[in-house]
């Protein structure tokens, strides 16, 4: 158990009944009446941020949340199927559970599913991928305009935007995370 006078960032925890990772605490002491620690908690589950604030007695338990090294194998059309690098056994995961994360992910990438309790709640793609493009509209020699950009269809069939130089089959890198062209690659 551990007592809101303990807290840190990045602990995570079960509070009425979710399990949440603290982004910021602040013990509270007023000049009248009893301290209080003021908490910024974030749902690991669906990413929803809310304000609390806790007595410095209150205790919690502890959420272990385990994060698993997964290929990624194939998406069969109803399912993301996806194999532990370790143990070689297999899951399937919906395309709900998975949501926007698979967007830029190429078959046998490593990616990292995260559990509670033995049941998945997100996947994490790799932070940067690696992709070839695979229809854009050709570049015109002497089109230099600074910070152009025109829209690019990737191999994973997701589309982005492009600086005016890169051609189909150029290999760009990606960040996942915000879904924006970083460089050539």
């Amino acid at each position: 158990m551990i007592s809101a006078g303990e807290f840190k960032n990045g602990l995570t925890l079960e509070v009425e009944g979710k399990v949440v990772q603290i982004m910021e605490f602040q013990h509270v002491k007023p000049g009248k009446g009893a301290a209080f620690v003021r908490t910024k908690l974030r749902d690991i589950i669906n990413g929803g941020v809310t304000e609390k604030t806790f007595r410095p007695t209150e205790k919690f338990n502890p959420a272990v949340i385990e994060r698993v090294d997964m290929q990624y194998l194939y998406d069969d059309g109803d399912m993301y199927n996806f194999m532990n690098n370790n143990t070689f056994e297999q899951i399937a995961l919906s395309h709900e559970q998975v949501g926007e994360a698979m967007k830029f992910v190429k078959e046998n990438e490593t990616c990292k599913v995260m559990f509670y309790n033995g049941t998945v709640f997100s996947v994490e793609p790799p932070q940067k991928v690696t992709l070839e493009v695979t229809d854009t509209e050709p570049g015109i020699k002497g089109d230099t305009q600074t910070g152009a950009m025109k829209p690019a269809v990737v191999e994973t069939g997701a589309s982005i935007m492009v600086p005016l130089f890169i051609n189909k089959g150029d290999k760009v890198v990606i960040s996942t995370e915000t879904g924006k062209y970083q460089e050539r690659g």
